[in-house]
């Protein structure tokens, strides 16, 4: 086995680089060490191993090395690995197996002193327990490790997974062959050497070890490189000897060709643009810690978007933006409402009025389309320097007219694009990584829905205030249409009755009444309180009043008076508009030969006032879904089907209730609750 430890070129360049690796490591751990025990048994177990690393370098420069002092190299190395992963996993590990790490460890150092003679022979055997324990113990602790210690611990457990189960093959061919095969041996060092970024990452996601590291990531990404291109020239190269073993006599030429056609491959995969950004994306997604806590960084967004107050919600949606990426300003531009264009809808913390060089830009734009197709972040410096890399998409006037304008954010919704947010520059350094891209890329769906909602919010705001002033016009024109049908009445029969005085008199009255309803009217529709000149009323003579009116047809009603005075609270004028609405519509539904009916009753604290007709009735579907529906009259153009309506909100406004029983060909019984007046609270 001794005869396995000769001189060569590969092992001493082979432990030389293992050396420089884990000397690296060894000063980036010590300089970045902040005074705890894991951090010092890590430094502890990558100084042994550049220490083993070096004299196995001079192992192989100087042949007839002692055994001895290799078999010392191993056992240390192993030991300090065993020590160093036992104090990162201080309370995950069963105390059992922590107890047989440090008794094997001890056990094979005393073994090799004592038979120091055959350390030789020993060496396989000792490298194997050794190895077999270290993973072991990784195992345990990836095992009994919570989601995010697994996490954090998986590079680690990768690297120093990859030392010990080579070194767990290169000792079992050693028991199997009867001998070190040395070609393996000299591999050793480059192996170790290869896996150290993998440790050096564990550390730099681990603070809790104690640890702050810092690793380039361009640091990083040239080694990934380096290692594939390694691994892609090995390849290469076997298949070459393939081709020259069976190609005969244009083996050589076809092994010359193969290789050549390698390299270009080679040199155009490294020259990819494309390749080393996914690269980079790909080795700072998965080696690194995020730059964000999202959980921190959602509430924070949530927090301001919640405090917004009577901030428009657009722009509290900006701002709250801005201050994740710390950028000093942001724009935002939605679909106008012809969406022919995307207009600047808000700003922040500057307002519109101020954003003169800002200029809506079409739905038809490159821009917008490429947005929209894309879905990407476009970083404008990015743009400047590369703007191939986005398809060299031209740039609105408007967007370009300001210098420290930094991103341009796509709000995306599953029906297309919603608008687009611009960023202003942050402040230096500030580049903008996979993380933020991803972060504004949710951020963006979300305050894309917040700008929809909000638009869809105020076209329901808008739509209801046209409802409100055409239901008011509506109601209006209702109440005009009774004072205008009267009115048309004294002018159809003026002609006739002119010279007749009582008719004269009669239709002076009825126009003077007309003229006071319809100032009433107009009053009435400019009052907000629907209850406001609420007085004490008399509800019998107001409902008399209103049957004598209604007299002038048929079938006219007829009334019972209650047998003593029944008062309520209520505006006597709208009072009795709204009686006369039910009373006129029985008319409009019934013929002449049928009867109206009112009739006053008290129940307790309220007044029960019922309009019953014998006329043709209704279906109590339509009762129920269709009467106090407003627009909605069986009347066709006769009738505008607000009637009912008017009437039961009126009444409910002064504390009331309308009750409605019908069938086909049984008539209708209407009635309208109102409380009485209590003159000890009035």
């Amino acid at each position: 086995m001794e005869d396995a430890f000769g001189a060569t070129a590969v092992g001493v360049a082979s432990y030389a680089a293992a050396t420089v690796a884990f000397l690296a490591l060894t000063i980036l751990l010590a300089v970045s060490w902040r005074g705890r025990a894991q951090g010092v048994r890590l430094i502890g177990a990558s100084a042994m191993t550049a220490l083993w690393a070096a004299l196995l370098t001079l192992q192989a420069w100087r042949d007839g090395f002692p055994a001895i002092v290799v078999y010392t190299l191993e056992v240390l190395r192993g030991g300090a690995w065993i020590f160093a992963l036992l104090a990162l996993a201080h309370g995950v590990l069963p105390r059992y197996l922590a107890i047989a790490a440090h008794t094997i460890w001890i056990a094979l150092a005393i073994v090799g002193w004592v038979f120091a003679a055959h350390a030789g022979r020993l060496l396989a055997p000792a490298g194997i327990a050794l190895a077999l324990a270290v993973l072991v113990l990784i195992e345990q602790i990836y095992r009994n490790a919570n989601a995010s210690g697994r996490e954090d611990f998986k590079f680690l457990a990768i690297g120093l997974g990859g030392v010990f189960a080579f070194d767990l093959f290169l000792f079992s061919q050693s028991e199997l062959l009867r001998g070190i095969p040395a070609d393996v041996w000299y591999a050793r060092g480059f192996v170790n050497a290869l896996l150290v970024p993998l440790i050096a990452i564990a550390a730099r996601r681990n603070p809790q070890w104690s640890l702050e590291v810092f690793v380039s990531r361009q640091v990083v990404v040239f080694t990934t490189v380096i290692l594939a291109v390694g691994v892609y020239l090995l390849m290469m190269a076997g298949g070459g000897y393939l081709l020259r073993e069976i190609g005969g006599r244009w083996g050589v030429a076809a092994n010359v060709i193969f290789f050549t056609g390698a390299l270009a491959v080679l040199a155009v995969t490294l020259l990819s643009g494309t390749l080393r950004r996914r690269l980079r994306v790909f080795i700072t997604k998965h080696f690194y810690r995020n730059k964000y806590d999202y959980r921190v960084e959602w509430l924070r967004f949530i927090e301001t978007l919640s405090a917004g107050g009577d901030e428009d919600i657009r722009r509290t949606s900006l701002r709250a933006i801005a201050e994740i990426f710390e950028s000093p300003a942001a724009i935002l531009y939605t679909r106008s409402d012809t969406a022919a264009e995307f207009v600047v809808a808000a700003a922040w913390p500057m307002q519109i009025e101020n954003l003169r060089e800002q200029r809506a830009v079409p739905a038809d734009h490159e821009l917008v389309r490429f947005l929209g197709a894309r879905q990407w972040v476009i970083d404008l410096a990015e743009y400047d320097a590369a703007p191939d890399l986005y398809q060299n998409v031209s740039m609105p006037e408007g967007l370009r007219a300001t210098p420290a304008i930094r991103v341009l954010l796509p709000l995306l919704r599953p029906e297309g694009l919603a608008g687009f947010a611009v960023l202003y520059e942050p402040a230096p350094p500030f580049e903008l990584t996979y993380e933020d891209r991803d972060l504004l890329k949710t951020l963006g769906r979300h305050v894309a829905t917040i700008v929809v909602q909000h638009d869809a919010d105020r076209r329901l705001a808008e739509s209801r205030q046209f409802e409100a002033y055409h239901r008011l016009t509506a109601f209006m024109m209702h109440d005009l249409k009774n004072s205008v049908a009267q009115l048309r009445l004294i002018v159809r029969n003026a002609e006739k009755h002119r010279q007749n005085p009582a008719f004269v008199d009669d239709a002076i009255a009825t126009i003077g009444n007309a003229a006071e309803r319809m100032t009433r009217l107009i009053e009435q529709l400019s009052d907000r309180n629907r209850a406001s000149g609420a007085a004490p009323v008399d509800f019998g003579p107001l409902i008399h009043g209103v049957v004598t009116r209604c007299a002038d047809r048929r079938p006219a009603p007829t009334f019972e008076p209650p047998p003593a005075p029944v008062t309520v609270q209520a505006d006597g004028d709208r009072l009795a508009a709204v009686l006369e609405h039910v009373i006129r519509n029985a008319q409009d539904a019934c013929e002449p030969s049928d009867s109206i009916d009112l009739k006053v009753t008290i129940e307790a604290t309220r007044a029960r006032l019922t309009i019953a007709d014998t006329g043709p009735g209704m279906t109590p579907e339509f009762v129920r879904a269709r009467l106090f529906r407003p627009f909605d009259s069986t009347k066709g153009s006769k009738g505008m089907g607000i009637g009912a309506f008017q009437v039961r909100e009126y009444v409910r406004s002064l504390g009331g209730d309308v009750e409605v029983q019908s069938s086909p060909g049984s008539g209708t019984r209407f009635d309208i609750i109102l409380p009485l007046f209590d003159d000890r609270h009035g």
